[in-house]
Formats: C-alpha cells, structure tokens, sequence
C-alpha cells in the first residue's frame, strides 16, 4: 500500500506560493471593491505621518477597518480627518501581502450630514472654550477712529464692495486688504495667514500696521462656511493683537471665529459700520461741542464781569480808607509841641530837686562816713592776715616734721630698687648670652651648608673653572674663539692661558705665592689688540 501522505500522489488542485496567493487575493479584491463608499467612525487617528501619509482605522459598533490617505490625496482632502469624527470614505478596498491585512485607499472624506459637522464644532468649542481662547477678558476695545483698516477676504466677491463702500461713506480711511480664499481648499490656511501676516507688520514699516481688521465672507451653508471654523484661524485670530472683527455669513449664522474674535459683525456691512464713525456726525457733534462751549465761554465771562463789578461796589473809596489815619496825624502833630513844652518842665523841676540836695557840708559828712568804714575795713583785712599766717606757720611745721622723715624711708625704697635693678640685669645678660649662643650654632650651621655648596670643594677635589675676559664661566669649548685670553681658577689660585685651536691650549704659567725672597713671574703678554684679563 502507498503512503497517503507521499508528496508524490498524484492530485487535480493547483499549487500556488505564498506571494503567488497574496498576490490573486489582492488582484481580487481590488477589482471587486475598485470603487466603495464606507460610513464610519475616526479611529486612531494621530495626524499625518513624517512621510505625509495620515494612517487611522473606521470602524461602528460592529467591525473595524484599517485606513490610509496618500500624501497626495491628504493635501486634497476638503475635510481633514479627526479623532472621533463620523465620516463617509470614498476609495477602493486592497490588501497589504506582508502581513495579510485588508485596508480602504481613502481618496475623499466628508461628514456624514450635518449633524457630524455640528458635533465636530461642538467639540471644538468645548476644547477651545476650556483653553480659554473665547475668554471674555481677553478681548480688545476696538479704537475711536483707526487710521488703517485691514481687511481679510476675498478680493472678487460683493463683500469687499460692501466694506470700501460703507467706510467711504462714514469715514473714508486707508483700506489694506488682504485676498484670500474664503471657500474650499485650503482657505482656512490662507484666512490665518493673513492674520498673522497683519499682526506681523512694524508700525514705522513701509506699508502701514492695521489699527483693526475685519475678516469678512458673504452668507452660505454650513458646508460653505467651514474654513472659518478651522482650528488654525481660530487660534490666529484669539491670538491677534489688532483688534479684530469677525464679519462671516449673515446674522444667524455663527461660526467658531466669531467667539475668539473681540467684536462680531452680523454683516461684513455692519462690520464696517463698527470700523469707523460717521464723519458727518462727528462734524455736527463736534460743531455742537464747539457752539456749546462758546456760549459757555461768553456765559462765564458775563458771570465773572458782574461778581466783579460787585466787588468793586463794595469796596470803599480812597477818601474814606485815609480819613481816620489824616485825623490822627492832625491830633498827632496839634499835641506835639504841646508835650515837648510839658515835658522839658517836668525834666527841669526833677534837676532842681537833685541839685537842692547837694551842699557842701553833705559833701564833707559823707566823706567822712567813707574814710570811717575804710579804716574798719584795714584794721579787720590786718586782725585776718596774722590769723591766716599763724595759721600756715603750723602747716609748715607739719610739713618739715613729715619731710625730716622722708630720707629713711627714701633709703630703704632705693635699696629695695637697687636689688631688684642688679636683678634684672642679671638676667637680661643671661638672655642675651643665651641669644647670642643660638645665633652663633644657627650661623655655624648654614656656614656649613654654604661649604657644602661652594663651587670650591668641587675644585679642591681636581676640577678648574673656565672664565672668559668678563670674569664669567665659559662651559662648553664652542664658546671659545682661537687665540682667545681666558683664565683658568683653581682651588689655590687663577692662571692665564689662550685657547688653541683643536687641542689643549699652551702650558700655563703657575703663579707661586709672593714671598720675600722669590719675586713673582713676569705676566705673559696679552695678544695684539686684546687687553689682560689680570
């Protein structure tokens, strides 16, 4: 019997690799689901990828599918994708052989029916309300009368002809608009872009900084309106530092910009209304302000003309403030020559009583009475001075007896001195000897240092020192020209000699000590040109 399981049974089922199976799987599916529209719910979804790519899954409360949107096809999307946003995908359903997974290609994406949009800007509403972008203390007073208006919208359409038009009816100002794209395809980018391109300019630049901006578009559909509800322009416009004015579809609808913007407009009219006043009104109530504080003027200057001429009135005349002063200079000066004839009298009568008082013989019995009290006075000042010198003889007597005393006791303190002086110098010589002992061995011993590092011994022990004709150490041979004088030192003296050329120099002359009865060698002669080093 044959095995069963022999690979070489014959069989009617054809054989197919794994890639070949993949691969008329893929082709499969592919040509069945080319073209599918598939209703579900964002899942997992992170944003696009490095690559450009946006990678998520769909699924309801069932089953689940795997998505992918091409870099080309992302940037095309009306609609970009979100986390937890119902959408209806359109694009064709293959396979990835690699791990044997089935995806949907996404070529387009849009909500599923308003509803799905409604939510989605709920959503974003909540998430931008708890971030505080829609904040009431963050928004900006519009300025008075701004001399730049910025508008942003699309330079085409009614809206910008509305706006020119109601500013140069109220108040013509310089306009600077901006041309974006106020529907599909990237207009939210554009729509923030130009924010942030406005609150990018310098004040003192060649085109003037917007004193406002207004972002206006005309009414239509949700649909219509979307890029004002994009994620983007809200934030540029939260985030704006020109007072901004959000000026998008008609009166009943609403968009996400028109909570983060300072001031909504029902209409892009009404926005250019809010922009700048009305001229002509300004004119009159300025004319009435002025009118008004002419007659203001004119009615003070009445009021205070009339306090002053009251004041005037009641002020008394010249004659009347110099009556009383000119009739007390007339009292003054009638009882004048009168008080000086009284007063001379009085003066005379007071210098005849004095002058009756003084005779002669008052004179001479006062006299007396003063010589009387000046001998009292001599006799008592002569009775005190004998007492006072009395008194100071017996102090004087104290003070001898006390001095007599005074040499014994003087002895005994110059003896105790003397001691103790003899004492000290005793012991001032013992310092100082010991001083001088210390300073001596320190001496000693860095004498003995000094020996020990003195060049001398080295050249008591054989060695010379070489000196040029400057008296200094020559220590290589190189330094040392042909003929040249130089002195050679050793331990007991210095000899002369000159430097050959390639061999020893010639034999020196030793100097014996000077003695009495040797006289000393005749130093050698010093080459021409050359002076002796000895």
């Amino acid at each position: 019997m044959s095995n069963f399981f022999d690979s070489d049974s014959p069989t009617n089922l054809t054989e197919f690799s794994v890639s070949e199976l993949s691969g008329s799987i893929k082709r499969t599916i592919e040509t069945a689901f080319d073209h599918v529209r598939v209703r579900g719910e964002i899942s997992g979804y992170r944003g696009p990828h490095s690559s450009g790519h946006a990678y998520f899954s769909l699924k309801d409360d069932k089953a689940r599918i795997d998505a992918v949107v091409w870099k080309g096809a992302f940037s095309k999307l009306k609609y970009r994708p979100e986390e937890g946003m119902e959408v209806i995908a359109t694009g064709k359903i293959t396979t990835f052989p690699g791990s044997s997974k089935y995806q949907i290609v996404i070529e387009q994406l849009e909500p599923a029916g308003a509803g799905a949009l409604m939510a989605l800007i709920e959503e974003r509403k909540r998430r931008f309300t708890a971030e505080g972008l829609f904040d009431p203390a963050r928004k900006q007073m519009l300025p008075f009368l701004p001399k730049v208006i910025g508008v942003v919208t699309s330079p085409t359409g009614a809206v910008i002809r509305d706006i020119l038009h109601r500013i140069s009816d109220r108040f013509p100002v310089h306009v600077l608009v901006w041309p974006v794209k106020v529907q599909g395809e990237g207009s939210g980018d554009e729509v923030a872009s130009a924010i942030h391109g406005f609150n990018a300019m310098e004040h003192d630049g060649p085109i003037p900084r917007p004193d406002v901006l207004i972002v206006a578009r005309g009414g239509g559909s949700l649909e219509d309106l979307w890029s004002f509800n994009d994620e983007a322009v809200v934030r540029a416009a939260a985030a704006s530092d020109i007072p901004l004015i959000s000026a998008v579809g008609h009166e009943t609808d609403w968009t996400l910009i028109d909570y983060a913007a300072d001031v909504r407009a029902p209409t892009p009219t009404g926005a250019a209304e809010m922009a700048v006043p009305v001229r002509a009104e300004l004119e009159a109530q300025l004319a009435a302000l002025g009118a008004r504080h002419s007659g203001a003027m004119s009615r003070q200057m009445d009021l205070r003309r009339q306090n002053l001429r009251a004041l005037v009135r009641a002020l008394p005349s010249l004659d009347q403030l110099l009556a009383l002063p000119r009739r007390r200079f007339d009292e003054v000066a009638t009882n004048l020559g009168r008080s000086l004839e009284l007063n001379t009298l009085n003066k005379r009568r007071s210098f005849e009583r004095v002058a009756a008082k003084l005779s002669p013989d008052m004179l001479a019995r006062r006299l007396g009475e003063h010589r009387q009290r000046v001998r009292e006075r001599a006799a008592l000042s002569e009775r005190i001075v004998e007492r006072l010198i009395e008194r100071n003889k017996t102090r004087l007597g104290r003070f001898d007896a006390a001095l007599t005393a005074v040499p014994g006791r003087l002895k005994g303190m110059t003896d105790r001195s003397k001691d103790r002086l003899e004492s000290l110098g005793r012991r001032v010589d013992a310092a100082v000897a010991n001083d001088l002992r210390r300073a001596r061995q320190a001496i000693t011993a860095q004498d003995r240092v000094l020996q020990s590092l003195s060049y001398k011994n080295v050249l008591a022990r054989g060695y010379a020192v070489i000196r040029d004709e400057n008296d200094r150490p020559v220590s290589r041979a190189t330094g040392l020209a042909h003929g040249q004088a130089i002195a050679i030192e050793f331990s007991d003296g210095r000899v002369g000699a000159v430097a050959g050329e390639g061999g020893l120099p010639p034999e020196p002359v030793v100097q014996p000590p000077k003695s009495a009865a040797m006289k000393p060698l005749r130093k050698p002669e010093p080459p021409a040109g050359q002076g002796s080093l000895f």
